[in-house]
């Protein structure tokens, strides 16, 4: 689960049932221990978790509810499925599904706090699976920064991005469980007050959640954000940004006064149940509203790809004169359409992995590709044959993007840097650094003069470019300033024609439109029910496309910020989108392995 532990040693069992290899240790708690293991019964062979439970802790009987019980909790896509239990000599085994991600401990410790709204986001995605947890009678009993992942994008599912995991220590309530104290289980640091004396309740999974809240917006461990003297909290001294100030923004205001009574010591002056905090956040049922259909776009045609292995449509580019569409896929080549015929017109082959991004150049006579492979191709279009490979990044290139003039190419990857290249000589003008983690997308303004590049970081940095003739006189860029505002990683960046409004889509499931003169945000954009992967303004600036993981692709009135539609369609993640600037035609990539073509009827 992202976490670097050493392997499994001094141990007599590595496989058990004859298929489960156990790898490494990933946990240890009192009557737990939790492994990384490879299911070799499965081809290919998939990761899996292993919990060992102590028969200290369970009985034959109280197991197989246990297991029973998580297997209706799995269906939830928020919490790992169980694939498998059994018990072997003296030590009952869950085997859960692998969640692939960072824990939100090692979230905080890489990226610093978070701030209110990270944690009303956290609130908003988790509350829902603690309160279908209690509607199944089961208390977690164990909620803590560690034992939630943040999954690495995308969701299948389409659904939050946060998994509560390990539950060795839940427990199942029955009508006598109030008379009878259980053994004090769980992490001191995080368990309520009653739950340390063996009288958990469902409100103590919300104090967890509550203390879990306050160290991820500190940093500190929790026995030192309590007054033991006062017996108070006293977490507000220990924000980055003082307490009384940090307060003063409404939405903070207002988080500060869940938190305080999801801590409160008393369990009768809690909240009761995780619908009883979402009541006081406003939280509406996450069902869409359903849509009228709009009779101005209709789905003109489904591109499918049509190899077996075919997978996840990564990357889409109209020509600029709007005759042919660009796709990549997981198949390592670029995919040329004729969008007259809707057939594949070349398959561009050169690439030993999975390309991220296509562009072309202003004349349409050059094609530039990024790849995982760490490298950029730029290709002829008239004779359909690679013009030269750019090296130089040291880890996967995700976005590629070509400057007005077509002079130069400028490539964002995931080793937290931006290179400018000379596209006449192929050469590496120069790097731009600064970002601190992966950098997801560059644009170029319609003028060229301003390059923007969007990152994991959580910010997006925009780069005056000076021109190629200015550059023996002077540095080839300056850092014109950092914006930030978004929640979670920023996947996408593209600037509005006239180049006064940069529009940007993050993980947040939200896009923000952004002055880029000044650097003000104008506003937030929320509609998506997941991360935003694309964004993509009409010929005339006057709407903005987005595409997302939720499935579905929206457009958007710049002049009121009002969602107009949503085009839904395909069956999967929608993971790219173009936009025609000559004709009225919208393009949308999926994992479903289509790509469709929304036309505008006049």
């Amino acid at each position: 689960m992202g976490i670097d532990c050493p392997p499994v040693t001094g141990r007599k069992i590595l496989l058990l049932q004859g298929r489960y290899r156990l790898i490494k240790r990933i946990g240890k708690g009192g009557f737990c221990k939790t492994f990384l293991a490879v299911d070799e019964g499965q081809f290919p062979p998939i990761p899996c978790v292993v919990q060992e439970l102590l028969s200290e802790c369970e009985t034959s009987k109280t197991f197989e509810q246990k297991a029973q019980s998580l297997e209706e909790l799995g269906k939830h896509e928020q919490i790992p499925a169980l694939l498998n239990y059994f018990q072997y000599q003296q030590h009952f085994y869950l085997v859960q599904e692998f969640i692939a991600g960072r824990n939100l401990a090692q979230v905080v410790a890489e990226e610093g706090v978070f701030n209110g709204t990270q944690i009303w986001q956290i609130l908003e995605d988790l509350l829902p699976v603690l309160q279908f947890i209690s509607d199944r009678h089961i208390i977690h009993r164990d909620i803590k920064p560690e034992n939630i992942i943040c999954r690495t994008p995308p969701n299948p599912k389409g659904e939050a991005n946060l998994v509560i995991v390990d539950f060795s220590t839940a427990k199942i309530v029955t009508e006598i469980d109030c008379l009878i104290a259980d053994n004090n289980i769980g992490s001191p640091e995080y368990a309520a007050p009653e739950q340390t004396i063996g009288k958990a309740v469902f409100a103590s999974d919300l104090y967890s959640l509550g203390v879990t809240c306050i160290y991820l917006l500190t940093q500190i461990p929790p026995f030192d954000l309590f007054d033991v003297v006062n017996n108070c909290w006293v977490w507000r001294d220990y924000l980055t940004t003082k307490g009384n100030i940090w307060q003063q923004e409404t939405k903070n205001l207002r988080l500060t006064k869940i938190l305080d009574k999801l801590l409160q010591n008393v369990v009768s002056q809690r909240f009761q149940s995780a619908d009883e905090v979402m009541q006081a956040m406003d939280i509406k049922s996450k069902s869409q509203d359903l849509k009228l259909p709009n009779p101005l776009w209709h789905c003109s045609s489904t591109l499918t790809e049509y190899s077996v292995v075919s997978s996840s449509v990564n990357a889409l580019v109209f020509s600029p004169e709007g005759n042919i569409l660009a796709s990549t896929n997981d198949e390592k080549n670029i995919k040329l359409w004729d969008l007259n015929t809707k057939k594949v017109i070349a398959s561009l082959l050169g690439h030993s992995q999975v390309v991220k991004s296509v562009a072309f150049s202003p004349d349409g006579k050059i094609l530039a590709s990024a790849s995982d492979d760490k490298t950029i191709k730029l290709w002829d279009i008239n004779t359909l044959t690679e013009i030269c490979t750019l090296p130089g990044h040291s880890h996967a290139v995700k976005s590629v993007a070509f400057s007005p003039d077509g002079q130069i190419l400028a490539s964002g990857s995931w080793d937290k840097t931006v290179k400018l290249w000379n596209v006449n000589s192929g050469a590496e003008i120069c790097t731009l650094t600064g970002h601190q983690l992966q950098v997801n997308s560059v644009a170029f303004s319609s003028q060229g003069q301003i390059l923007a590049s969007a990152s994991y970081d959580r910010t997006i940095r925009l780069w005056q470019i000076n021109s190629q003739t200015e550059f023996k006189n002077c540095p080839c860029y300056t850092l014109l300033g950092i914006l930030s505002g978004h929640a979670w990683a920023v996947l996408t960046v593209a600037f509005s024609p006239d180049g006064k409004i940069l529009a940007t889509g993050s993980d947040d499931k939200t896009i923000k439109l952004w002055e880029v003169y000044t650097g003000q945000e104008i506003s937030t954009l929320s509609g998506h029910s997941w991360s935003v992967i694309g964004v993509a303004f009409t010929a005339d600036g006057k709407t903005l496309i987005s595409a997302s993981w939720d499935k579905t692709v929206k457009l958007w009135r710049l002049s009121t910020t009002e969602e107009i539609v949503t085009l839904s369609g395909h069956t999967d993640s929608v993971s790219a989108i173009a936009v025609s600037q000559v004709t009225q035609l919208i393009a949308s990539g999926s994992k479903d392995k289509t790509i469709k073509l929304w036309q505008l009827v006049e």
